[in-house]
């Protein structure tokens, strides 16, 4: 599918907004409130590999009771560099009219080109998108100087209709976005946050504070820094966990932000091991098969991605069992 011919009116921007019900839709738009939980969903597909949408509602219809501060579509655990256009958009869609409207929708737009990103973060846009998460441009990442990134992002952001969200995830794309370069985005009015999903506590809290005077939001993209990211400043996480334990990881936020300290760390503690096994050590397959262990739909991931052994299964089963979840 073509996405350039859906961005030539200059009535978009304008479309998108009023959607939004914003009064001024030419206007700056006010920051959207990040702070919350956000589960980036998996993509259910049929045992021939098609998008099962059915599952997909019956997955959103389990999470509506979570409050959760919305959903992230077509991240890394959405399987999204194996969807065809049509089906990212789709997914967008269906997502966008099964979701209350007080719920926040982030749709993942990075693409490796500039121009290839706007288009689709426009299409988003009118798909239902309250944001674009843009993962940082890869396939030539000797190439990818902060000058370089910065100039990328800087061009998304002026051309979206809606709020851009970074989004660094170096174990994916063997580039993490340095920190230079967050900080001059952050500056941007139409960059208002940033999903940090390297794991190091240090960066995460000197990027709140260095963006202090930005209004930038930071996002933990783990579950198993959550607590950390939250004592240094972050505004929330968007955590591959929360589509198998969401309600734990929003009492973990409820209880940070209320100073509970003593008991955010005892939950933070059994939440370490499930969410290591669901992203470093099974990855997208162990976590669609613990969504099955708990009555979500998991079901498998599209080729080439690889289904667990029976083995690998007993042990993701076991590390639930040991830290008292199953």
């Amino acid at each position: 599918m073509a996405f350039s011919s859906r961005l030539t009116s200059p009535l978009r921007p304008a479309l998108a907004a009023l959607r939004r019900g914003l009064s001024t839709p030419l206007g700056p738009q006010p920051k959207l409130d990040l702070g919350g939980i956000f589960p980036p969903l998996t993509t259910p597909f049929s045992p021939t590999q098609e998008v099962d949408y059915g599952q997909l509602e019956g997955n959103l219809s389990h999470y509506a009771s979570i409050p959760f501060r919305g959903l992230v579509v077509l991240g890394s655990s959405g399987e999204f560099p194996l969807l065809a256009p049509h089906e990212r958009l789709e997914l967008v869609s269906r997502v966008r009219r099964a979701l209350p409207r007080d719920r926040l929708l982030l749709a993942g737009s990075g693409c490796e080109s500039t121009r290839a990103t706007i288009e689709l973060t426009g299409s988003m846009a009118e798909a239902g998108a309250d944001a674009a998460l843009v993962v940082t441009p890869c396939y030539y990442r000797g190439a990818m100087s902060s000058a370089a990134l910065v100039r990328h992002y800087t061009e998304v952001a002026e051309a979206s209709p809606v709020p851009v969200v970074l989004y660094s995830v170096p174990a994916n794309t063997g580039l993490e976005l340095p920190l230079e370069a967050v900080l001059t985005l952050a500056q941007h009015p139409n960059i208002i946050g940033i999903k940090d999903s390297g794991g190091d506590i240090t960066r995460i809290g000197l990027i709140v504070h260095k963006t202090q005077q930005e209004d930038f939001q930071v996002l933990s993209g783990s579950a198993g820094f959550l607590l950390a990211s939250y004592a240094v400043g972050a505004s929330g996480g968007i955590c591959a966990l929360a589509n198998v334990l969401g309600a734990p990881l929003c009492q973990l936020e409820h209880l940070c932000r209320q100073g509970r300290w003593p008991e955010a760390r005892e939950l933070q503690q059994r939440l370490i091991e499930p969410n290591a096994v669901v992203t470093r050590r099974f990855g997208i397959p162990g976590l669609k098969k613990a969504m099955d262990l708990f009555g979500y739909y998991g079901g498998p991931c599209r080729a080439p991605l690889a289904p667990l052994s029976p083995a690998q299964i007993e042990e993701l089963r076991g590390t639930f069992s040991i830290n008292g979840w199953l």
